[in-house]
């Protein structure tokens, strides 16, 4: 029987499950499957990044764009701990992820030896599987079990290996089990459910359809029912991009991370389609008596954001269709009427800005080029803060697009390892990485991972000098600006002295260079466009309304926000519905 080094078998198992990368920062405890990945460097790629954390983020911002699982690993000691940052991210958004982590030899285990800790604790509440290697035989099957469980649980899958049990020898004789593996068949929603459901949301005067990522692959039945309906479309953060951002009824998202119609059509429905989402500030957004349909792979989730009227544990694709299927074509309605009204004054009025020249430069010229320049499949890794907010409103995912961010566990420094994962699994397609000066600063050394890999990642900066989705919240709590401000720094030259193409931007005619420039460079491109530090339109508390508010306080917001042509909901809602 052929004999093969246990880290090398481990290897051929995580092959066998279709990856094709693997992101990591070498140590002296790794070294044992450090020699796998050279053995094996014709069947896996392995990205030297320069932090763990950036490796970590990377594999999942690659499983987030393919719904395949993403690998990284981290040494002992140190390396790991620097891991935990993107293994939550991925716990917290749903995504499954292998992290391979070195430990000591097992000789020097429970020694108090270099660089030595009892890792397994230290991943248990981030990990769906997390088991500790104890001979060189179980490698490869404890990393298969690992394989499976992160799929089957869609979460983290973390196996330590000790350093020497991966350079010992073995049968080369294990069968994978990625084969036999199959996604589970997703229950049918119980026909007396869907008429339940269907006699809630027909009976009511103002329909709302919720999407979240759930209804991914439903782009078709959800645009249907909503058609059938007459009612508006929600989408989560995470579930941008399932409906066209230009289809006229989709209203966007609720929260601050949101859009005016998504705020204003969340507070004014009377009944929810909530279609795969578990959309943490619903209680925020949709009103206490509004009749709750809530349709869910996972019944643990039922009733946690609101009070549930018809629970369907079902898939949201059969759901929308069953429920198509159900439900007569209704009228189209006033509610109907003002909602795409709402949708497309708020259309106006955000591209109203966008040739604006004033500077420091607003976000929308910016947005404005990134579309423009954008591909039919292009993938957008959009960091947290209030880049998230501008990116979810300006950003068009109509296509193919892809849209991705670190949506609950919301760190800073996702996008630029986000898209280094994206890239490297995706070379032919446009990857962008768009980030604030405060996240992009984070993560910024691995421009070199870029360079080093000749990635044609397009990185864009708004610097602002502030962090400002903080400064916000300090400003509404009536608190001092504390600890928010940022010095402005060259990130254009920093980047060009790292290998990178880079664009310092300050004007309107600069930007339109850059972003022209940017189509014919070679490698990674970084983008730093010097922007206001406006904070965007706080929908989630927006004071529009002469008739129900204090008339000096709308001038005022009015005024701060260049929001003349913004219509209050109300008002449409009122004259449609006469």
């Amino acid at each position: 029987m052929t004999k093969i080094n246990a880290a090398d078998a481990g290897l051929k198992v995580i092959e066998s499950w279709g990856v094709h990368n693997i992101y990591g920062l070498p140590g002296g405890s790794f070294d044992s499957t450090m020699n796998a990945l050279h053995n094996r460097k014709d069947t896996i790629k392995y990205i030297q990044v320069r932090h763990e954390e950036v490796g970590a983020l990377a594999a999942v911002g690659e499983a987030k764009v393919t719904g395949k699982i993403g690998v990284t690993f981290g040494s002992a000691g140190p390396g790991a701990v620097h891991l935990l940052n993107g293994l939550y991210d991925a716990q917290w958004d749903h995504v499954p992820v292998l992290a391979l982590v070195g430990q000591v030899p097992t000789s020097a285990m429970n020694t108090n030896y270099f660089q030595e800790m009892n890792e397994n604790p230290m991943f248990a509440d981030v990990s769906v599987y997390n088991r500790t290697v104890m001979t060189a035989e179980q490698l490869p099957a404890v990393i298969d079990d690992a394989i499976a469980q992160a799929y089957a649980k869609n979460g983290v899958a973390v196996v330590t290996i000790p350093k020497d049990l991966g350079w010992q020898e073995i049968e080369d004789n294990y069968v994978s089990r990625a084969g036999n593996f199959q996604k589970p068949i997703l229950p049918e929603p119980p026909a007396e459910k869907i008429a339940e459901a269907a006699k809630l949301l027909t009976d009511a005067k103002h329909p709302l359809i919720y999407i979240g990522t759930g209804a991914r692959g439903a782009r078709d039945e959800v645009i249907a029912l909503s058609e059938k309906l007459h009612a508006p479309i929600m989408t989560s953060a995470l579930g941008k991009g399932v409906v066209p951002d230009s289809y006229k009824a989709n209203m966007g998202s609720a929260g601050r991370v949101a859009s005016k119609p998504g705020v204003e059509v969340a507070g004014q429905a009377d009944a929810v389609l909530f279609l795969g989402s578990d959309m943490p500030f619903q209680a925020y957004f949709i009103q206490p008596n509004a009749k709750y349909i809530q349709v869910d792979i996972d019944g643990a989730k039922f009733g946690r954001r609101h009070y549930v009227d018809v629970a369907i544990l079902a898939d949201a694709k059969k759901t929308a269709q069953a429920l198509i299927n159900a439900i007569d074509q209704q009228p189209e309605t006033g509610w109907y009427r003002a909602a795409l009204k709402n949708k497309q004054n708020w259309v106006d009025w955000m591209a109203s800005f966008e040739d604006d020249d004033e500077t420091p430069l607003r976000v929308e010229p910016v947005f404005k080029q990134i579309n423009d320049m954008a591909t039919d499949d292009a993938i957008f890794q959009v960091d947290v803060g209030n880049v998230t907010i501008n990116g979810m409103r300006y950003l068009k995912a109509d296509q193919r697009q892809q849209f991705t961010t670190s949506g609950w566990y919301a760190t800073m420094g996702y996008a630029l390892p986000a898209a280094i994962g994206a890239q490297t699994e995706y070379p032919n397609r446009q990857v962008w990485s768009i980030s604030g000066d405060g996240g992009f600063a984070m993560v910024m050394q691995d421009v070199l991972t870029q360079v080093k890999y000749q990635m044609p990642i397009i990185n864009v900066i708004l610097t602002n000098e502030s962090l400002g989705f903080i400064e916000a919240e300090q400003d509404d709590t009536q608190q001092p600006h504390s600890g928010v401000d940022l010095i402005d720094a060259d990130y254009a030259t920093a980047s060009a002295a790292l290998g990178a193409t880079g664009f310092e931007v300050h004007t309107l005619a600069e930007l339109k260079d850059a972003f022209a420039k940017a189509k014919d460079a070679k490698g990674p491109v970084v983008i730093d466009v010097k922007i206001s530090d406006l904070r965007p339109l706080p929908v989630e508390q927006l004071v529009l309304d002469k008739k129900t508010q204090d008339p000096a306080a709308v001038d005022a917001f009015v005024k701060k926000y260049h929001a003349e042509s913004l219509i209050p909901f109300r008002q449409i809602l009122e004259d449609e519905e006469k």
